[in-house]
């Protein structure tokens, strides 16, 4: 069996070279270095105001808000999503979320039908200097 403790998580900081608003704290909880064969999680937290910034994934995912207020922009659509809100993103649709509230948004992020997802932002993230998040070169 493998499990996750979410409160447990060692969290990388990301930010976005060109846009310092574009800040997060991530990981990929489960995928396919820990065993997974057909899914994959991440996890993120946006501090008040700041976003995860515009992209693709490589399969469809289902956000989980877990713990504050986002909106969230999926393709031409914009809509808040407070504490255990889902929201469907289809497959290579761009999207974005932000923290609309006043405390730290945490989200999960599921990922189906594949192990290896490559996320394709609009901007480079720092420290990575990369548009480009490809979980088969996570461990």
């Amino acid at each position: 069996m493998t499990t996750v403790n979410l409160n447990q998580l060692e969290l990388a900081e990301f930010i976005g070279k060109e846009n310092l608003q574009q800040h997060c704290r991530a990981t990929f909880p489960l995928l396919g270095a820990h065993g997974t064969k057909n899914s994959a999680t991440v996890y993120f937290e946006l501090e008040p105001g700041n976003h995860l910034g515009r992209h693709t994934d490589s399969a469809e995912e289902l956000l989980l808000i877990l713990d504050g207020e986002v909106e969230i922009n999926i393709g031409e659509e914009k809509s808040k999503a407070a504490k255990n809100t889902i929201a469907l993103v289809p497959k290579m649709v761009p999207h974005d979320l932000v923290n609309i509230g006043s405390k730290t948004a945490r989200v999960l992020g599921f990922f189906g039908g594949s192990n290896n997802i490559i996320s394709t932002f609009d901007e480079t993230w720092l420290p990575t200097n990369s548009n480009t998040v490809d979980t088969s070169q996570m461990g």
